[in-house]
């Protein structure tokens, strides 16, 4: 196992035991955000768009979306840097920009990207700066990057309109940005909490995602056993 795991794991154990085992989401929401006010209608015919979220580990965010209905991919991956520094390695120094994100591929005439936003809310603390749970930097940060000047408009004005509402206890602190490129993580971390259910980690920071989504938004839950 790469050190920067075993290093992830000894983080998570700590964490457990300042926190007494509250989990990684103990200051999301107990319910899913409102829909967007502002949101693209569902497209008269399919396609693919993509959308990219960052909202801390990617193991957890990837484990949503791929079980999103309307969702026909996901990629584990790095935003924000260069194509020289997106390896795991050089991502976790916390020196490259970076933030640990999900390229989500999914059918505009199935699902809206407003509906993809409230769920990538539901999901994640967005008012923590540079850290979800046990994991704090940069590359870890809350962060949109989006594709199109229609998905930064849908964005930007999503985040008013939570602020507006006081979804969050706090001031969201979610960086849209747009979309300079986007490198795929290494193939052990694809679809990661899928073939290591069994890891605490998971177990404490990416189940209760998986489970909010599918409490939250059972008419978009799908079963998923990989590609």
């Amino acid at each position: 196992m790469p050190s920067t795991l075993t290093l992830r794991h000894a983080l998570l154990t700590t964490f457990l035991a300042v926190t007494s085992c509250v989990g990684c989401n103990a200051a999301i929401t107990k319910t899913a955000p409102p829909p967007p006010a502002v949101d693209a209608p569902l497209a008269a015919t399919h396609g693919r768009e993509v959308a990219v979220f960052a909202g801390g580990c990617f193991w957890g965010t990837q484990a949503v979306f791929e079980r999103v209905k309307g969702v026909l991919d996901t990629t584990a991956g790095y935003a924000g840097g260069s194509a020289a520094t997106a390896t795991y390695a050089q991502v976790t120094t916390e020196t490259t920009g970076h933030a640990e994100s999900v390229k989500v591929v999914f059918d505009p005439a199935r699902i809206t990207y407003g509906k993809l936003l409230q769920i990538f809310f539901a999901v994640h603390d967005p008012t923590t700066l540079n850290r979800q749970g046990p994991d704090v930097g940069t590359s870890y940060r809350s962060a949109i990057f989006f594709t199109s000047e229609e998905q930064q408009k849908i964005a930007s004005a999503y985040i008013v309109q939570l602020d507006a509402a006081k979804s969050f206890p706090h001031p969201i602190v979610t960086q849209v940005n747009t979309l300079k490129g986007f490198y795929d993580g290494e193939a052990y971390h694809q679809d990661y909490a899928l073939h290591n259910p069994d890891n605490p980690y998971i177990q404490v920071c990416d189940h209760p995602k998986i489970e909010t989504l599918k409490a939250e938004f059972p008419d978009l839950f799908q079963n998923y056993s990989g590609k």
